[in-house]
């Protein structure tokens, strides 16, 4: 392998870390809809744990991919958004729609081990009408 080649390899890694986990691309699709408060994002992502949605959130933060503005209120308010850098992942977020949209009728949505039937059902029909809003 060619240094050239061995080095987008590693920079293709690196991306692929940062947007990895269950969560994370729901996450970071939401946010590129609007800038969302916690109670927000928890009550869109049926299933998702107040735990999990704390680390997702806090490796994306981490990261460098979303902010996370503390407003100085009773009761407390934060507010998550993308940084002006992820805004670039706005062609890749809707070339993926555009894919699914295209190729829906032909893919499964497979369920994993860990998650019941019912909670699957739910989040395939809220991302359906998700899409439908749009």
């Amino acid at each position: 392998m060619t240094k050239s080649c061995s080095s987008n390899t590693d920079e293709l890694r690196r991306a692929f870390k940062m947007l990895t986990g269950k969560w994370k691309l729901e996450i970071l699709f939401l946010l590129h809809q609007s800038d969302h408060r916690f109670g927000e994002l928890k009550r869109s992502l049926p299933g998702i744990t107040q735990h999990m949605l704390t680390s997702q959130l806090r490796e994306l933060e981490a990261d460098g991919l979303i902010s996370r503005q503390v407003y100085a209120e009773v009761p407390p308010r934060v507010e998550y958004a993308l940084m002006p850098a992820t805004l670039g992942l706005t062609p890749v977020i809707e070339g993926l729609l555009s894919w699914c949209r295209e190729n829906s009728p032909r893919i499964q949505v497979r369920q994993t081990p860990a998650e019941p039937k019912s909670k699957s059902a739910a989040r395939v029909a809220e991302t359906a009408s998700r899409r439908r809003r749009q």
